[in-house]
């Protein structure tokens, strides 16, 4: 077993950590990292694409299982849409395998690069998760390797409690080696899209609650610079027959996303063109445009792959941000308090200077995972550039902001924080949901080998 030291970072380059890095094939080399941690008395952490926005699949001093090799889809049906994969399996590996078949997955993150262990493990919800909910909702079963070196099988309905707990559990109660996943049914490669404009915080919320229901995916963009202006993209899938030729857009080579800009520029460039504009002036000129462009409502026909990752138009385009990185700040609200909450972590940011480049907003529903992020509400992220001068003060600010967000009922999702404490976990958590994640952990990792330096900051 072949183990290399090297320094890690996260997705947002904005945290780094030098770990042991191990790269397993099948479930015995996963078995064989905990024996070695045991014997030498290290800890280990899961990493599949690297996508975390925080400290996620980061393990200062420790081992870090790279299961981005063990990637392959093990069984396809076509007749059922039913897929079993290993959990180094990319959403792109995934899409592109089942929808030349006419299916799609039905939840999907902003990027097609994170894995499927990766997106049990945080739970990740898409664009349509007030209707859909989290991935979790589609997992037929999963298996997976304990520190103890058992091999468990959990659905619903066999051993349920470690199903419901793994997903959503970041990784800290085992190791997924083969997920099971329910297909959604597709009649076209094309979605289609209305787009409308809105003026404030306060409309937008309220158009996004009221059009929800109509529609498969909402999402919103949100100037966070101006604090107001923005556009909603709510998108429904075409019905059978709706489109004239399936059979073309569903191919893959309609789907992926062009890898030049107007044909002659590589887009793995741009980032390099971009990183100019990324400071406060230059990105209010982006989304003051961004918003005239979107001024007039329009509905439009997309494939899904265009409509789904956008996070993947520009290769790299975090590194834009300058050495320091980004950080993603995410919150969920219930409906009822989103507004008067984000009003005062937008006033707030303001206030401080240090304003977000972008915000993304979603509509939710609650779930019965036991580390949920979810609630029957909203979310906002931001992003924030880090540079070595503002470090200190936006970490500050945002834990005001998570105080703000915590006296209005709200919640948090841990692919993306990076600041937020142990205290603030236990506050939205409870200490019911924490003493029952902390009972699973010493039952599945007696010895306390699966650690993360997220886990450390959020459970100490």
């Amino acid at each position: 077993m072949q183990k290399t030291f090297t320094q890690l970072e996260n997705f947002g380059h904005s945290l780094k950590a030098p770990s042991y890095l191990i790269k397993p094939q099948n479930a015995e080399d996963i078995y064989e990292a905990f024996r070695f941690a045991k014997k030498m008395g290290l800890t280990v952490a899961a990493r599949g694409g690297g996508r975390s926005y925080n400290d996620a699949a980061l393990n200062g001093g420790g081992i870090v299982l790279d299961t981005s090799g063990m990637n392959q889809i093990l069984e396809w049906e076509p007749a059922t849409g039913q897929v079993r994969c290993e959990p180094g399996v990319t959403l792109e590996q995934l899409w592109q395998k089942v929808l030349p078949d006419s299916w799609w997955p039905p939840v999907v993150s902003g990027t097609m690069k994170t894995t499927l262990g990766g997106c049990l493990a945080a739970n990740i919800h898409g664009k349509n998760n007030f209707k859909m909910g989290p991935i979790g909702d589609h997992v037929v079963e999963f298996t997976a390797v304990l520190p103890t070196g058992a091999e468990v099988i959990c659905s619903p309905k066999k051993n349920g409690d470690l199903f419901y707990s793994m997903i959503s559990g970041l990784g800290m109660l085992g190791i997924f080696t083969s997920i099971t996943l329910q297909m959604k049914k597709v009649y076209s490669g094309l979605l289609e899209v209305h787009a409308w404009p809105t003026r404030n915080l306060k409309e937008h919320l309220a158009l996004i609650e009221d059009n929800a229901p109509s529609y498969d995916y909402i999402v919103g963009w949100l100037d966070t610079i101006t604090i107001g202006h923005g556009q909603i993209h709510a998108t429904n899938y075409l019905h059978e027959g709706d489109d004239p030729n399936p059979q073309d857009t569903i191919k893959l080579e309609n789907q992926n996303l062009p890898s030049r800009l107007f044909g002659v520029m590589p887009k793995s460039l741009l980032h390099y063109f971009m990183t100019p504009f990324v400071n406060d002036l230059g990105w209010w000129g982006v989304n003051t445009a961004k918003y005239i462009a979107s001024l007039r409502r329009h509905t439009f026909r997309q494939p899904h792959a265009a409509f789904h990752f956008l996070l993947d138009y520009v290769p790299d385009w975090e590194r834009s941000m300058g050495r320091g990185g980004l950080i993603q700040y995410q919150s969920f609200l219930p409906k009822e308090t989103a507004l008067q909450a984000w009003t005062e972590v937008l006033a707030l940011t303001k206030k401080q200077g240090l304003p977000s480049y972008l915000g993304v907003t979603k509509r939710h529903r609650p779930d019965n995972f036991l580390l949920t992020h979810a609630t029957d509400g909203f979310s906002l992220a931001m992003d924030f550039k880090v540079t070595d001068a503002r470090r200190a003060k936006l970490r500050a600010m945002l834990l005001e902001c998570d105080k703000i967000v915590l006296a209005n009922g709200g919640r948090f999702y841990f692919a993306k924080n990076s600041e937020t404490t142990a205290e603030t976990a236990l506050a939205f958590y409870g200490q019911e949901t924490v003493d029952k994640f902390k009972k699973l952990k010493k039952r599945c990792d007696p010895n306390g080998l699966l650690e993360s330096d997220l886990y450390r900051r959020i459970f100490g």
